[in-house]
């Protein structure tokens, strides 16, 4: 019988992600990416489990991180183990190689789980720590990001959110949408997410799509590579190109 808390998901499809990733934007997620062959997955395996059952408010993401390289390429794993902790979309920590004591004290940091040891007068710590920056102190209101993402999905019929450029893409997913929309003779424009850490995040929650590469189409969000290339074959890209 498994011994897995409710929490805690071995991810086997990016559909189950992407379901998972929408559920709540303000719950911590912790995303283990790991590999059966890389011995000091074991320890960090073990070590996630454990945190998924001491914190049952988070949410745990079991990866395999060469089944699943469209989740792992989104989040730039470039070995593992690799644990990414978030709230929502937004990456608080990265804990990169198999730093138990580090990825402890992240996901106690960032479940607010830590408590200070009282004094002897029992008095509350003359600095409270500095809450996070807003977007208003990032000189950005929330509002105002939305309408600067709408303008750039309005920039043209067909716009890609990718990562590099189409000369130069920066990850394997981003180069084969630019070689398929390329093929179908689509024109468009694009936008590198990896220069606007505001707006990569941001169209994550916009669109409800948490990976990237992201294709507009007349305004509206189709989906990512594995979608437009399903659209591609049936004939909807080119129906809906033409509309």
């Amino acid at each position: 019988m498994s011994t897995n808390p409710p929490n805690f998901h071995a991810i086997t499809t990016v559909d189950q992600f992407q379901e998972l990733m929408k559920n709540n934007l303000e719950r911590i997620s912790l995303i283990n990416f790991w590999a059966s062959w890389a011995e000091p997955c074991k320890v960090m395996n073990e070590l996630v489990l454990d945190l998924a059952k001491k914190y049952p408010d988070i949410q745990v993401l079991h990866v395999e991180a060469e089944e699943l390289p469209d989740i792992t390429d989104n989040f730039d794993v470039q070995s593992v183990p690799f644990v990414s902790v978030l709230r929502g979309h937004e990456v608080l920590t990265k804990v990169e190689g198999a730093d138990a004591a580090a990825l402890t004290a992240a996901v106690a940091k960032h479940t607010q789980k830590i408590a200070a040891p009282l004094s002897t007068t029992t008095q509350a710590p003359a600095t409270p720590p500095a809450a996070p920056a807003s977007f208003e102190e990032k000189g950005e209101s929330p509002d105002d990001l939305e309408k600067r993402m709408k303008a750039l999905m309005n920039k043209s019929k067909v716009v890609l959110f990718m990562k590099g450029d189409p000369t130069t893409p920066r990850c394997g997913f981003s180069r084969r949408t630019v070689a398929l929309l390329q093929d179908h003779k689509v024109e468009f424009t694009t936008f590198d997410i990896l220069t606007d850490e505001s707006v990569r995040q941001g169209l994550k929650v916009l669109n409800g799509w948490p990976t990237f590469p992201q294709i507009i189409i007349n305004n509206e969000f189709v989906g990512g590579l594995d979608v437009v290339t399903e659209m591609a074959e049936n004939g909807e890209l080119q129906e809906l190109l033409a509309a």
